[in-house]
């Protein structure tokens, strides 16, 4: 059974499968031998980013469903970086929960899909992406509430501009190298339609 301790050596194993073929490699990987596929760490601990500042590698942390420790881990991993083949200095990409419509209010009514589902995890019931409701006080418990709002910190929710606003504070706050956004929507229109507007606030 594997363990974490054994997860480094799985990723230099796997950067050697990536890698230029050596002499009398009995496992070689067809056709991803000698391609050196950039690798990256994606975590949610302090783990995460001290694997990835050792290894030289970039660290995703997944900031839109467990943000308790990012600020710990942004800066651990921005500290303790050693340069590697792959990289000479920390890269560091945050996920966002990105919730854009033409109104605040219907955003808001967007958000309830992972509100609900978060609520479900609690609960031990999870499933597919709920239907959006239009009172979440109905469904959730305080303590649940609560869980949900810390695990869900780190998302922007609204129309254009509280959006944009959202995004450069986010931006200012963290300092990440890149963003990554997610938009856990049930309706895929409204889901490109919030793609679509954060693209363009962006790009501003």
């Amino acid at each position: 059974m594997e363990t974490e301790d054994q997860f480094p050596t799985d990723i230099l194993e796997l950067q050697q499968y990536f890698g230029p073929v050596k002499p009398n490699q009995a496992v070689q990987a067809v056709p991803g031998q000698n391609l050196n596929v950039p690798l990256w760490i994606l975590g949610s601990s302090l783990y995460g980013a001290q694997l990835a500042a050792h290894m030289g590698l970039p660290y995703a942390f997944a900031s839109h469903f467990a943000p308790a420790m990012m600020e710990q881990a942004a800066a651990l991993y921005r500290r303790e970086f050693k340069p590697s083949a792959q990289l000479d200095k920390p890269y560091l990409m945050l996920a966002l929960n990105v919730f854009a419509a033409e109104t605040k209010a219907e955003a808001q009514h967007l958000f309830t899909s992972p509100q609900q589902q978060f609520v479900n995890l609690v609960r031990g019931v999870p499933g597919l992406l709920p239907d959006p409701v239009e009172d979440m006080d109905q469904i959730w418990q305080a303590h649940e509430k609560a869980y949900v709002e810390k695990a869900l910190a780190c998302s922007v929710i609204g129309n254009p501009a509280e959006v944009k606003k959202g995004l450069l504070d986010f931006i200012e706050q963290t300092n990440p190298d890149e963003l990554m956004l997610t938009s856990m929507m049930h309706d895929p229109k409204a889901r490109q339609t919030s793609f679509r507007i954060a693209a363009e606030l962006i790009s501003d």
